[in-house]
């Protein structure tokens, strides 16, 4: 393994009190071979954990914004980043040793690839993460320099990305917080003709934390699916994919949750309807067919 440091990368990570977990991430990005910048997002923590990163890590570079952006909060790291490639890792991921070179690597050698998602490794088990199976059999075909399969959406805790490409497609929607965030993002990329690439060589472990509420997860990105649905696909698969999931989430609370906030927000989200073309469109059609049939992407919790 090359051991240099590799100056092409810097990881961004966003964090909402989850200090315990956060620091071992820094921890373990710190001892990286690649050595790379990282910045971290304390969406308005309160429990000391800016106070921790400032003491335990004053090599990295820390943004308080004093409130919870959601996913905003990697938008405002990148405004920081002078590097060409940017890879985010959320406070409970972290990169294998390698990885970033690696990923650094296959975006040099393609210039339209805008994105490249890593093998997810789930600790402690070992195992691989259920959606890997979803990236790795993507229905979707691509170019022939595509160095793994193509994929229509990405992990934001698992991808490293052409920053480039982030700022021209205009970083994470603010209306969507966070929750499924990453499907507008990659659509939008889609449209301006990049290409995303699973890449298994490169590889990201995962410990899910504890701290975490598995029902209002499931509720704001029940609603982002909507406001996604509502914002880029045509009416007719707007319309087919809203009866979809109307007959298929859970029925309870939480699914009456979520389709209030979206029907909350129609008038923004219809203000800003930009469906994509119809080259795209297919692409998201065949996404939707097959995560149909997988088991990564359920709204239960």
């Amino acid at each position: 393994m090359n051991t240099a440091p590799d100056p092409r990368v810097t990881v961004v990570v966003i964090t909402h009190n989850r200090r315990p977990e956060l620091l071992r991430t820094l921890g373990l990005l710190s001892g990286l071979p690649e050595q790379p910048r990282v910045i971290v997002t304390d969406n308005g923590s309160d429990d000391g954990t800016a106070q921790a990163v400032r003491e335990l890590f004053p090599q990295v570079l820390l943004l308080t914004p004093g409130q919870n952006l959601g996913a905003v909060g990697r938008n405002l790291a990148v405004r920081h980043v002078h590097t060409p490639y940017v890879a985010f890792c959320d406070d409970d991921t972290w990169w294998e040793p390698g990885s970033l070179r690696t990923a650094a690597d296959r975006l040099d050698a393609h210039a339209r690839l805008a994105a490249v998602t890593a093998r997810i490794v789930v600790e402690p088990a070992g195992e691989e993460d259920p959606v890997v199976a979803e990236l790795r059999d993507s229905p979707l075909t691509g170019p022939d320099w595509l160095p793994g399969p193509a994929i229509g959406s990405f992990l934001a805790a698992a991808t490293v990305m052409r920053t480039s490409a982030f700022r021209e497609a205009g970083g994470f929607h603010p209306g969507l917080w966070i929750g499924g965030e990453e499907e507008l993002l990659a659509t939008d990329l889609m449209e301006s003709g990049w290409w995303m690439a699973y890449l298994p060589e490169a590889v990201i472990h995962h410990a899910a934390s504890t701290a975490r509420d598995s029902t209002e997860r499931r509720v704001v990105g029940l609603r982002n699916t909507l406001w996604f649905t509502w914002l880029r696909r045509p009416a007719r698969a707007a319309l087919r994919r809203t009866a979809y999931l109307i007959a298929t989430v859970p029925r309870d609370r939480a699914s009456v949750r979520a389709f209030a906030y979206a029907v909350q927000g129609l008038p923004w989200v219809l203000r800003q309807r930009r469906p994509v073309a119809p080259a795209v469109e297919a692409r998201l059609a065949a996404l939707e067919k097959a995560q149909r049939q997988g088991t990564a992407r359920r709204y239960v919790g």
